[in-house]
């Protein structure tokens, strides 16, 4: 559970820095960038093998209807993280449709994972990206949104993010859980 714990910290930490430390961020110029990602790709690597290691307590589990729940809120999760709303006519005036798409994901995948290790990894990432989302609008409160675009690109979104759940669906089941059932 601790490769999990710091795996998750070492996300939000890595996220927030740029938020909370700017000054110490900046002073690093590019090269802050390099690190950041660094710290970013170690962090999901001690999330994966935190959470395959990780046992605890179980509060529920996979049932039929809350995978077809789930499954119907990550394509909407996977329509939210993509270019979608922000070249479509729907959501074009939604602030923060990635970081909403994340929380969708982290949400679906509490839904069917109620285990203490889904709470610490899931859950953990559902906080930071609705703080994120909050700390980005304290710091820049002044916010234009793109230029409304066409209905098209939101259905061509929408039928992308439906082929990229079976894609994803059908990998997730030979590495891990079977996402469709």
């Amino acid at each position: 559970m601790l490769l999990l714990i710091l795996g998750v910290l070492l996300w939000v930490g890595a996220h927030f820095f740029k938020r909370l430390m700017p000054e110490q961020r900046a002073a690093l110029g590019d090269k802050g960038k390099g690190i950041v990602a660094i710290a970013i790709v170690a962090s999901i690597v001690l999330m994966v093998i935190g959470y395959r290691m990780a046992d605890g307590a179980v509060f529920w589990g996979r049932h039929p209807a809350t995978v077809g729940i789930n499954n119907l809120i990550m394509i909407a999760a996977l329509y939210f993280t993509s270019p979608g709303p922000t070249k479509g006519a729907i959501f074009y005036k939604m602030r923060h449709p990635m970081l909403f798409g994340f929380a969708l994901w982290a949400g679906a995948h509490l839904l069917v994972n109620g285990d203490v290790p889904s709470f610490v990894l899931f859950g953990g990432l559902l906080v930071w990206s609705l703080a994120e989302m909050a700390i980005i609008n304290k710091s820049e409160p002044n916010w234009t949104p793109p230029a409304k675009g066409v209905i098209k690109k939101d259905i061509m979104f929408a039928a992308i993010s439906v082929l990229l759940l079976v894609v994803i669906g059908f990998i997730h089941g030979l590495i891990g859980p079977a996402a469709f059932g």
